[in-house]
């Protein structure tokens, strides 16, 4: 009876202990952090918290209530700059745009960009004109010189498997950095990821669920799942744990690799910063910048991170940003580069020039051989409103070419002579006025071969003059004539 009672006295001793060191362990109520809507990773349970989100991840089986997917086809890459690949996964193989191996025998940095939306597929987005205010493509980084694979998901263009917003995504980025560290011409121990707004949660998830990546940048996250459009959630909403499953807040503290959450203050500032006030995680690093929105500080933000990239080339990774940092390219002057180009030949003309890969081609020949060149795209952007003419005729009076000059002169053009493969040219300045009263820049560029002539003309809206120059340049320089 004695020892019994010793026992059970012992038992109560040491159960009032762990009360007190509970009690000792938490921070006084004004010394705690501010209070959010959302859970925060002490709110998981206990087997959880243990396991870590990967496990949990694993080892949860998500029910969708709508099984959704899309066989939208895929657009060829610019040949020579991004291929079309097929990468392994969980439920089969997906396609992604990777760029081209460089030929240099080199190891290189590659970043895989996840673009916004709830699409699990990929189109012609990473080369179409990247708006300065609403830069989605994340092609600063290839235009930088930094690899870049974009990936589609399961349910995507054809692709096994079904849309499960924000929970299988994150295996198949998983399965998207073992493809790319197996590519010979990709240093597996520089490989990046980053997204934009839905993107941005998956690639938060994604740091959440492995420290494969060298560093991750998210622009625009959630803490909770639920911020998002709900009208795309396929998976059971009536179970809390889908949703917790799919959002980063209970998970922080599994973040391993240098994690950088940025958003404007008028976008999902909020919930950027519910997350830095939710952890003491050092791996996370949240910015918000005050007066921008959601899609404003991608273009010069990416630009940043693409020069951060290159620089990042120690054993461990020595990348970090500061909110300096952040206001200096926010100020920064807006860039346009270069679209991506592709190459026309013509072997019966003996001609060849390069020319936006997005641009359509379109035979308007009318007795004489012509091609319209446009974009299929309305974007109020220097490459969407872009025209050119290409046509060859021949012409057997000796005085057409100073004829032609003479006229162009009179109607205020500029004329400069030139030649193309040795043969004599003239470009031509100047601008129109069509029955709109639109007053259009024009670019003209002609050559003579004999009695043959060939004539490209480069239109565009006043509007964009300034801009103009770089691109028409651009294919004017590549004409190439047998």
């Amino acid at each position: 009876m004695k020892r019994f009672v010793a026992a059970l006295l012992a038992l109560l001793m040491l159960a009032a202990a762990g009360c007190s060191a509970d009690k000792e362990g938490q921070a006084p109520q004004d010394e705690q952090k501010p209070k959010t809507d959302s859970p925060s990773q002490g709110d998981s349970a206990p087997e959880e918290q243990s396991s870590g989100f990967a496990a949990a991840h694993d080892a949860f089986q998500t029910k969708l209530a709508r099984e959704e997917n899309d066989d939208d086809p895929i657009p060829a890459p610019p040949e020579g700059l991004f291929d079309l690949v097929k990468y392994s996964s969980k439920v089969g193989e997906l396609s992604a745009y990777v760029s081209s191996d460089p030929g240099d025998g080199q190891k290189h940095p590659m970043i895989i960009w996840v673009v916004g939306g709830w699409g699990n597929g990929i189109d012609d987005f990473p080369w179409c004109y990247p708006e300065w205010d609403n830069d989605q493509t994340g092609s600063a980084f290839w235009q930088a010189g930094v690899l870049t694979m974009y990936p589609s998901f399961r349910g995507g263009v054809g692709n096994p498997g079904y849309y499960e917003a924000l929970f299988g995504e994150v295996d198949d980025i998983v399965s998207a950095y073992e493809y790319a560290a197996s590519l010979p011409y990709v240093d597996p121990e520089r490989i990046y990821l980053g997204g934009h707004s839905t993107g941005g949660t998956r690639a938060l998830l994604a740091s959440e669920y492995t420290d494969k990546f060298r560093a991750v940048f998210c622009f625009g996250p959630v803490d909770e799942v639920k911020y998002h459009n709900n009208t795309q959630f396929t998976f059971d909403t009536g179970d809390d744990q889908e949703f917790k499953m799919r959002s980063p807040i209970h998970w922080l503290e599994d973040v391993k690799s240098p994690t950088f959450l940025i958003e404007g203050s008028d976008g999902n500032g909020d919930r950027v910063k519910n997350i830095q006030d939710s952890t003491d995680n050092e791996n996370i690093h949240c910015f918000v910048l005050e007066g921008q929105d959601h899609f404003s500080p991608l273009a010069p933000i990416t630009r940043l991170l693409a020069q951060k990239i290159l620089a990042d080339t120690g054993a461990e990774t020595n990348l970090s940003l500061t909110q300096e940092e952040l206001e200096q390219a926010m100020n920064s002057q807006p860039e346009i580069p270069l679209p991506a180009m592709s190459r026309y030949q013509n072997a019966e003309l003996g001609v060849s020039f390069q020319y936006p890969y997005i641009w359509q081609m379109q035979d308007t020949s009318d007795g004489d051989f012509q091609l319209t060149m446009y974009s299929p795209y309305d974007g109020d952007n220097l490459w969407d409103l872009s025209t050119l003419y290409f046509s060859a005729y021949q012409e057997s009076d000796p005085n057409y070419l100073e004829s032609f000059v003479e006229f162009l002169e009179m109607d205020g053009y500029q004329i400069e002579k030139t030649e193309i493969g040795g043969l004599p040219a003239f470009k031509a300045s100047g601008q129109e006025v069509n029955d709109n009263g639109s007053v259009f820049e024009n670019q003209f560029l002609f050559v003579q071969n004999g009695e043959s002539y060939m004539e490209f003309d480069y239109y565009i809206h006043e509007d964009f003059r300034s801009d103009m120059e770089p691109l028409v340049n651009a294919i004017f320089d590549s004409i190439q004539v047998n």
